[in-house]
């Protein structure tokens, strides 16, 4: 793990304002439902749907955020704001999904400890 994966500031005070237990829940459904945003990136940008990509692209970054993926959150805003032109090539949501299995593995060991 890397430090710059999680930041541990906002994932801390994400315990303290809600108790570790509630912590645990989001954290299960964030791993769940981020390859499902990031399938549905895929799939707006494969079907020109600018819209539905940008929805994707904007909960993925608020989700992330909320947990301290930063990195992943500056990705996924990166999405939202270049939009289909910027994904096009394929590797922005490569290095988004690359970025988010990281954080999906940090999140899961924090949420046990």
């Amino acid at each position: 793990m890397t430090d710059a994966t999680i930041d541990r500031a906002t994932f801390d005070g994400l315990v303290e304002t809600t108790g570790s237990d509630f912590v645990r829940e989001l954290v299960a459904t964030f791993v769940a439902e981020a390859p499902r945003m990031l399938d549905d990136m895929r799939d707006a940008l494969a079907k020109g749907d600018a819209e539905r990509f940008r929805r994707a692209a904007h909960s993925l970054k608020s989700n992330a955020n909320t947990f301290g993926a930063l990195s992943l959150g500056a990705m996924a805003k990166a999405l939202e704001l270049g939009g289909l032109a910027f994904a096009k090539t394929g590797a922005p949501i490569t290095e988004a999904a690359d970025e988010y299995a990281r954080a999906a593995d940090e999140l899961k060991d924090l949420a046990r400890a």
